[in-house]
């Protein structure tokens, strides 16, 4: 039966959502980028606008609505629509802490025992500066704000760093430790008691080949992880899932919805957990969604309704792989900057858009800089499902164009 959907968020994540429950969904986006509104009606009323979107929802008869947007997840519109008993798959603002604020989530997991690099957490910059003075180099220092970790070379960047953190008031900054490895990411689906493995990719964060350069959002990734086994799955939902879930819990907070773990694979074999997130990651969502063989309306409205733990045992997969590849625009200046060779593209390519791509009077693609496409290709491995996706990519153009070349090396 077609249902109303209501998709909070516009990343490179909210359009794969919406793109697979378009398919049998009518659905209803905000707020809503050029591509997004191909084939999802859009809302104009902003994400952290509780009340109106709790009014729109009702009057419009939306059957349930996915939070993925942090201003929406920050302004608790969990808690608000379920109080208003509105279908919502989403975490409150009490248990997104987790998620959320960093500096909350190191000390949790180092309360919980759970394995994570060696950090501070600062307030106050000239204690910030006499901590990294017995450093290691390289080392990383995050804030709260999105995508803000950044490896550090050189003390001397560091205090430069620290001068512009430290510009804002009642700021944390995170010190850890940098530590060498495969990144990955885990998910699990929970109504809150009970979590699932809901899949898992090797993600490639830095901005260069080899692991080289700074952090992004994530430049491609390969799902399923092949670099995870199954034991280091089992210690992921055992030690890591279940004990932040618990955890939770006894603090009168539940966390509903999917909760995802980064983290780094050590050559050694360990795992260390490096924060969450309150769903997958941009690439992470459209190589992952395509690996499920689910109905996701049914099993998002289990956690809802509390059949979850009675009705869901296991979650399935296809057992193909899937490979995304980022295409980034390097050129800061690039003006109509027209993206060339889509409709050249296989029909089983699948193509993700982040709001960065908008259309011109011509209802021609064009990039911006930063990220811009995933192209997401699947076959029966991941070094296959690889080889077609450079080859699709070879194949659409736009000025300043760059990817990284070493998705599937079995080095990374």
């Amino acid at each position: 039966m077609k249902k109303k959907i209501l998709i909070i968020g516009n990343g490179a994540n909210a359009y794969a959502l919406a793109k697979e429950f378009s398919k049998e969904h009518e659905i209803f986006v905000t707020p809503a980028s050029d591509t997004l509104k191909e084939f999802a009606t859009a809302v104009d009323i902003r994400e952290d606008s509780v009340m109106e979107l709790l009014e729109f929802v009702m009057e419009n008869g939306i059957d349930m609505t996915i939070a993925i947007s942090q201003k929406a997840i920050n302004a608790d519109i969990a808690s608000i629509f379920a109080k208003n008993k509105q279908y919502i798959f989403a975490p409150s603002a009490n248990s997104a802490n987790i998620v959320n604020d960093k500096a909350y989530a190191k000390k949790v997991l180092y309360k919980l025992h759970i394995p994570t690099p060696k950090f501070g957490i600062f307030e106050k910059q000239n204690v910030a500066v006499d901590y990294i003075k017995n450093q290691t180099i390289p080392y990383v220092i995050k804030t709260n704000d999105l995508n803000s970790a950044v490896i550090i070379t050189s003390n001397n960047v560091a205090k430069n760093i620290l001068d512009s953190l430290y510009i804002e008031k009642n700021k944390k900054v995170i010190i850890e430790d940098y530590v060498y490895g495969t990144s990955f990411s885990f998910y699990a689906i929970t109504d809150g008691y009970k979590a699932l493995p809901f899949g898992s990719s090797l993600t490639y964060m830095h901005s260069l080949e080899g692991e080289g350069g700074q952090l992004t959002g994530g430049l491609g990734s390969v799902s399923p992880n092949y670099k995870l086994s199954i034991e280091q799955e089992y210690f992921l939902m055992d030690n890591v899932i279940y004990p932040i879930l618990e955890y939770l819990e006894n603090n009168k907070s539940p966390y509903l919805g999917i909760i995802g773990i980064n983290g780094i694979l050590t050559d050694e074999g360990e795992i260390k957990v490096l924060g969450c997130n309150s769903f997958m990651q941009d690439c992470d969502a459209v190589s992952i969604l395509n690996t499920l063989n689910e109905n996701l309306y049914e099993l998002f409205e289990s956690c809802i309704i509390g059949s979850f733990s009675d009705e869901v045992d296991t979650i399935k997969f296809n057992n193909q792989s899937s490979v995304s590849l980022v295409l980034a625009c390097k050129n800061k200046n690039a003006n109509e900057n027209v993206i060339s060779g889509l409709n050249n593209l296989d029909e089983n390519t699948i193509l993700t858009y982040y709001p960065t791509v908008t259309k011109n009077r011509y209802l021609e693609y064009e990039a911006h800089a930063g990220l811009n496409i995933i192209i997401t290709t699947i076959s029966s491995s991941p070094a296959k499902a690889s080889e077609i996706a450079y080859s699709e990519a070879d194949d659409v153009t736009f000025e300043g164009k760059f990817i990284r070349k070493d998705l599937c090396n079995n080095k990374y």
